[in-house]
């Protein structure tokens, strides 16, 4: 599966799913992002049954902001509606292979707990 282009109109109903989507946060003008954009290609490819999606931070400010982004390329990982992963910088392969396998070894309902627990 190809990457998901994420704007104010669809991030809401794209990210809400249930499973896991990876955000790529990223600019046309940023090296590392351009850097990073193949190995989060050949992931997508061959991770179907992830969404891997790219938000363009000078098209989409608001996101951006909304989500603190400061730094890019920003990774963010959200299973099951619950932001578990966000980190600038771009990965090589072997670590964002790494980051997937983690999130899948998730328990969600602890992760759940944990959220809970925090809120209070």
């Amino acid at each position: 599966m190809a990457t998901v282009e994420l704007t104010a109109t669809n991030f809401d109903e794209v990210t809400s799913q249930n499973g896991i989507i990876l955000v790529d946060f990223w600019a046309e003008w940023c090296g590392p992002c351009k850097r990073f954009a193949p190995v989060f290609e050949r992931a997508s490819e061959k991770h179907t049954d992830i969404v891997f999606a790219k938000v363009d931070t000078e098209a989409e400010v608001a996101l951006a902001s909304q989500f603190g982004i400061r730094s890019i390329p920003t990774i963010m990982a959200i299973r099951d509606n619950v932001i578990v992963f966000a980190q600038p910088g771009a990965l090589p392969e072997s670590a964002l292979e790494s980051l997937i396998e983690q999130v899948r070894a998730l328990d969600m309902d602890e992760v759940r707990q944990k959220l809970a627990a925090h809120s209070h």
